[in-house]
């Protein structure tokens, strides 16, 4: 009878616990993003050990794949390239969603890409050269409710990144 029952639990109830939809997402996990009309699909970075690893030593990504970095608070924010392989393109972008600086970044390259302005909160790298094939121009939103459900399907409380003083930013 137990067995039967295990049997049952296994070929019904355990089933939707083993589907992915059910599985909390984590850094590796790809996200869809849009910045305007244009789609991505990017990892998102949250976590201090996830900021500080970023891209390293990956040898390549697809064609319109990142990583966004997201940070509790806008400041001036800064990346260098140790340990990553692959030539990017930085976008800085305010905690409202809008792209207000994009630098090319260099493998390897220690030098500090800082951000000119001192009120970003998501950083966004592409492959070198992506921003300006889709034409994606300082000014362009970042669809902040995307970013939201990444969020919420890694189990993160998005409150403290996307709420100020109790009212949306």
């Amino acid at each position: 009878m137990i067995a039967f029952i295990c049997g049952l639990l296994m070929t019904t109830g355990c089933k939707d616990l083993q589907s992915p939809e059910n599985k909390t997402a984590t850094v590796k996990t790809y996200f869809p993003l849009k910045i305007g009309s244009i789609s991505l699909q990017a990892q998102v970075a949250i976590h201090p050990h996830e900021l500080q690893q970023g891209l390293m030593f990956r040898t390549r990504m697809e064609a319109d794949e990142g990583m966004l970095f997201v940070f509790k608070d806008p400041q001036r924010l800064s990346f260098f390239m140790r340990n990553t392989k692959i030539p990017l393109d930085i976008g800085y972008f305010t905690a409202d969603g809008t792209l207000k600086e994009i630098y090319p970044m260099y493998p390897e390259d220690e030098t500090p890409v800082k951000s000119i302005s001192h009120s970003v909160q998501f950083a966004l790298e592409m492959n070198q050269g992506w921003f300006a094939q889709h034409k994606i121009t300082p000014g362009a939103k970042l669809d902040l409710q995307a970013v939201q459900k990444a969020f919420k399907a890694r189990d993160i409380d998005g409150g403290p990144y996307f709420y100020h003083n109790g009212s949306s930013r």
